[in-house]
């Protein structure tokens, strides 16, 4: 993997310390995928992004009722444009990335749901992101009704009431809908859940490098999450990178010096000072 480009990671830096309403969430997508693609154009597929909210706007003519135009959104992303869930290949990587999901029409919820939210608010919808627990969805906030999205599901419209259906899709009745479930996602905790499926993906694959870069980036969104300092350290010391694991796990332990798992990653700081520690 080549080595991060500082400017971009202080680019990035930049737009996700912005206020909320000024974080343009789709090149901060865009700016994850250039690690992987450091050729690609930011510019290109923002572009793609205003050709869908064209392209959806002409078929309207001038009418602007927020549920026509919502339907018609749909009708561009799922019909004629044929964007679909991966089902066949959920786990690849490129489902996170923005510009993958753009050219191949595959994605997951959460990079589906982008696409749906930046097409919307360039045709003024009033959407937002949910959080959904296992499943990513958006809201449509209209003046008299919410409905929530399921973009993994090909934009399948439903009734917040609903919420609990989906619930047991994912955890077989056994969770509870509560209204926490349905707050809505700002910018950045939209980026870190993008950010936190591929750390999860490259520490199952042992992808040491990879998912390293990931947490860095995490911890610019969230500089004092506890957790990710000590997969930083963790992910370091199966790097063979003692100093740096040692910096970032002593850290956690002054933080979180109450955690759970604070007795584990004390002795694996004890191992890493004796010379043996996590490599591999």
């Amino acid at each position: 993997m080549t080595p991060p480009d500082p400017s971009l990671r202080s680019r990035f830096l930049t737009e996700v310390s912005k206020a909320e309403e000024e974080i343009n969430l789709a090149r901060a997508a865009l700016m994850v995928a250039r690690e992987e693609y450091p050729q690609l154009s930011e510019e290109r597929y923002l572009g793609r992004l205003d050709l869908l909210a064209e392209e959806t706007r002409d078929r309207l003519d001038d009418e602007n009722a927020h549920v026509l135009v919502l339907q018609e959104l749909l009708n561009a992303v799922y019909n004629r444009h044929g964007f679909r869930g991966n089902r066949e290949a959920y786990y690849d990587p490129r489902n996170s990335f923005l510009n993958d999901v753009l050219d191949r029409g595959l994605g997951i919820p959460l990079t589906l749901g982008i696409v749906v939210l930046e097409v919307g608010w360039r045709l003024g919808l009033p959407l937002e992101g949910v959080n959904f627990p296992g499943h990513f969805l958006v809201r449509f906030s209209g003046d008299a009704i919410d409905l929530l999205i399921d973009p993994y599901d090909a934009g399948a419209v439903r009734f917040e009431d609903e919420a609990q259906e989906l619930l047991d899709r994912v955890y077989g009745g056994m969770i509870r809908v509560h209204e926490s479930f349905l707050k809505a996602a700002s910018k950045r905790e939209m980026l870190v859940r993008l950010l936190m499926n591929l750390k999860s993906l490259y520490l199952n694959v042992r992808d040491h490098d990879r998912a390293l870069a990931v947490v860095e980036r995490i911890l610019l969104v969230r500089p004092i999450a506890a957790g990710e300092i000590r997969d930083k350290g963790v992910i370091l010391a199966r790097m063979g990178r003692k100093d740096e694991a040692l910096e970032q796990l002593e850290a956690y332990l002054n933080v979180a010096p109450d955690a759970p798992d604070s007795e584990r990653i004390l002795a694996l700081v004890e191992d890493l000072k004796n010379g043996s520690g996590t490599q591999g």
